[in-house]
């Protein structure tokens, strides 16, 4: 593990377990989350003899608690400078939900153009644009998004156990026994970052505009959802994102929740083992 020090003068904490002669596989988490919600999924990969590397976004985690650049061109510019200090080639880019616009940018305007890219995989991912416009009526309201807002700024902790232990391990449906390990290591992870990165980066998961990233990324890509995903409609996202991208892979998963990284692990990670090795 180690940091790197961006231009902007944010340190960006990583962690890189695994032989550097095997191929890497980089993981980006989710909001409001770190790379430690990626345990389950280095482990295995790390296992099958890859090299794995994860990093916490700027605000979050270990990352400095930097005033600025809570946006998804910092956030794939971060990204470009953990591969450029460790000099990453034919790695594969995985992303849940807000990393999965981290991975889009990153792929489309860095990764690829500099040959660094074998493959993609984006899992519950924010792309295209989660926030409903004029051009993108399916969209989720704004007024949701502001809601996100005024309870973190209102309670952050209250607001992340109810995300937590309700919509994002699909916790909230009947017949699913809630887990409180896991409720309470996705609550450690929010309040270990920043309030004000959290808070701006609703804006940047929203508000993104991700089309022509999409449309960039020649690499073949697997897009991956839960059908029962309350946080991130994926009518409005694996849908879209499948029908933009030039090279794609589709899996939805039946009745699957945002958080299906964790709560289905047995079975997404050899599917993801599966596309990789394709």
């Amino acid at each position: 593990m180690g940091f790197v020090t961006t231009d902007d003068g944010a340190e960006i904490y990583y962690k890189d377990w695994g032989s550097t002669d095997a191929q890497p596989i980089v993981f980006h988490h989710g909001w409001p989350l770190s790379s430690d919600d990626w345990d389950a999924q280095m482990l295995f990969f790390l296992g099958h003899g890859y090299r794995v590397i994860a990093h916490d976004r700027r605000g979050h985690g270990r990352s400095s608690q930097i005033g600025t650049g809570h946006d998804m061109d910092h956030y794939a510019s971060d990204t470009d400078a953990v591969v450029r200090h460790l000099d990453l080639k034919n790695a594969v880019h995985i992303g849940h939900s807000t990393g999965g616009g981290q991975v889009a940018r990153y792929v489309a305007q860095y990764g690829e153009p500099q040959g660094r890219v074998a493959k993609a995989v984006l899992v519950s991912s924010v792309p295209p644009l989660m926030v409903q416009t004029d051009a993108n009526p399916e969209g989720t309201p704004v007024s949701v998004f502001d809601g996100f807002r005024s309870a973190l700024a209102a309670n952050r902790a209250e607001f992340f156990q109810a995300v937590a232990s309700g919509p994002f391990y699909g916790f909230n449906r009947e017949g699913v026994t809630p887990s409180e390990p896991v409720i309470a290591n996705w609550w450690r992870q929010g309040m270990t970052g920043s309030a004000l990165a959290h808070y701006e980066g609703i804006k940047a998961f929203s508000e993104t505009d991700q089309t022509d990233d999409l449309k960039a990324i020649s690499v073949p890509v697997l897009v991956t959802q839960g059908d029962d995903d309350q946080v991130v409609p994926y009518r409005d996202a694996a849908l879209k994102q499948h029908e933009l991208l030039q090279n794609s892979t589709l899996k939805i998963y039946e009745g699957y929740p945002h958080g299906m990284l964790t709560t289905h692990a047995d079975v997404i990670n050899p599917d993801l083992l599966a596309f990789i090795q394709q």
